[in-house]
């Protein structure tokens, strides 16, 4: 699936809750699936700047598309981080540095996230972005 078709399905996917006490259930079910990332990774040089909680990004090139695996130590942020990962994981750095992230207001996170979850969500945008721009010549 390319970046937007996943991006349509989570947007359909949050159309069927209602009110956002199920959003909210909806994303620490997501957090559960996230692929973890190996305790060997959990370093300060995997932990994303700008979060309030610990979110550790680990991305592995494999075959021209970049994987990410993710873990944090609160359960929104662990959803938060499992979307991106959802979204992102699986494409090439051209097409995760150049993608349009337009689910993030479609789904209403921008409205319903705490100031600094919102800029935990931003920052983890833009480390998986300079992530793939850093391994777009690999």
């Amino acid at each position: 699936m390319t970046i937007n078709e996943i991006q349509d399905e989570l947007i359909d996917d949050f159309s069927f809750y209602t009110d956002w006490m199920e959003k909210y259930e909806y994303i620490i079910q997501l957090g559960k699936e996230v692929p973890l990332i190996d305790e060997k990774y959990k370093t300060d040089n995997y932990i994303i700047k700008g979060c309030q909680s610990k979110v550790w990004l680990y991305p592995e090139m494999l075959d021209g598309k970049i994987y990410f695996k993710a873990d944090s130590d609160a359960v929104i942020t662990k959803g938060l981080v499992s979307l991106m990962v959802k979204v992102l994981s699986g494409h090439t750095p051209k097409e995760i540095a150049e993608a349009d992230l337009y689910f993030i207001d479609k789904i209403g996170l921008k409205e319903h996230l705490s100031p600094t979850r919102a800029n935990g969500l931003l920052a983890m945008v833009k480390q998986m972005k300079l992530y793939a721009i850093a391994l777009m010549n690999k």
